[in-house]
């Protein structure tokens, strides 16, 4: 739980770098909160007259930016240009790669803060 508040934290800091850790925490925490909300949407029938869960869809609309900057900051780990995250299988290829261990253009290594 401290990496997803570590980003939320952070929400509008595209510099530095991000761990491995750190990015994909934040993507399970998404993950539990979006399934949980719709959970609680299906079983309460909740906003029944729609497909989509609006909850799940207003909580990844207020997550957006911290979601963009956590990755931005995991292609610096790596170091890649923060735009690489819109590339999308290679985005994920490098989501999964260990970051650089020595300091990089982005700023020193996550890991040994």
């Amino acid at each position: 739980m401290n990496w997803y508040l570590k980003v939320l934290k952070q929400y509008s800091d595209f510099n530095g770098r991000a761990r491995r850790k750190e990015y994909w925490m934040f993507f399970l925490f998404n993950f539990l909160i979006v399934f949980i909300l719709g959970f609680i949407e299906g079983y309460f029938d909740l906003f029944a007259t729609t497909d989509q869960s609006v909850i799940g869809g207003i909580y990844q609309l207020a997550v957006f930016i911290p979601s963009l900057a956590v990755g931005m900051r995991r292609m610096h780990d790596v170091g890649k240009p923060g735009w690489y995250v819109f590339i999308p299988i290679y985005n994920l290829i490098l989501s999964l790669t260990d970051g650089d261990r020595l300091e990089n253009q982005y700023g020193q290594d996550p890991k040994s803060e």
